[in-house]
């Protein structure tokens, strides 16, 4: 198995959406594998500093660019710049996502729009924008973030569940494509991961949901990277158009 520090030496990964959560630490386990890691968020919390600080702290060289994944120039623009300094991209991680949860009688035209948008037209921008430097170097990397609900369901989630089953029609279309080419397409579905919006549940949801996960306990963001690292290395070669739960057996 792919070791710390070795196997994605002279690769470059852009992860969306990673100043913090699973994003963050799918950042942190690429460049403890030796990659280069451009960092793409809407907004930096903690700002972009301490981003940078925390990839060092794994021996990552790292830079970070605010852009918004629904804008197309800003996508090409951030591309442009890679391709520029770094020579490119050569592994894409399709992390950016958001939630606006809401019953589908009760769901306005924006709730549904904002979670299309940076939840699958984001992920189609970016792979659109990275798909041609790959194409030409003949070797690539794209791993997106679904979820387990674009599996099952989830009451009060139809927008955010059909992005994610958006994005698994996505990756098995695209992965067709490309595939000729030396590139892989694959995609996550992750459970219930120890992260913000986990902690907003409340202890009697959390309770009900740990009963229906056979490992008996929720995820970690580093499960979720250490599967999406995998799927980004040469040990993945021969693994495309598929989707990996991370789940605890959620699933099942």
């Amino acid at each position: 198995m792919m070791e710390n520090g070795t196997g994605l030496q002279g690769k470059v990964a852009l992860v969306t959406g990673a100043s913090r959560g699973i994003g963050l630490a799918i950042a942190k386990r690429l460049g403890s594998a030796g990659a280069r890691i451009v960092v793409m968020d809407m907004a930096f919390r903690e700002g972009p500093e301490a981003v940078i600080e925390a990839l060092k702290g794994v021996g990552a060289e790292a830079t970070t660019h605010e852009a918004n994944v629904t804008d197309g120039e800003q996508v090409e623009a951030l591309f442009k710049s890679v391709e520029e300094e770094w020579g490119g991209v050569d592994i894409l991680v399709n992390n950016a996502g958001i939630t606006r949860d809401g019953f589908l009688m009760r769901m306005t035209d924006e709730q549904w729009d904002a979670v299309l948008n940076v939840n699958l037209k984001g992920a189609f921008l970016c792979s659109r924008a990275a798909i041609r430097g790959m194409m030409r170097k003949r070797w690539g990397r794209i791993v997106s973030l679904s979820s387990v609900v674009a599996l099952g369901g989830n009451p009060g989630q139809v927008n955010y569940a059909a992005s994610k089953a958006g994005l698994i029609g996505m990756t098995r279309t695209l992965s067709k494509e490309v595939a000729s080419r030396n590139i892989t397409v694959n995609a996550v579905a992750p459970g219930f991961i120890g992260t913000d919006m986990v902690d907003t549940l409340s202890d009697e949801m959390k309770a009900k949901v740990m009963e229906r996960i056979p490992m008996g306990r929720f995820g970690t963001a580093e499960d979720v990277a250490g599967v999406v690292a995998f799927l980004s290395s040469e040990e993945a070669r021969y693994v495309t158009g598929q989707v990996v739960g991370i789940d605890g057996g959620l699933s099942l």
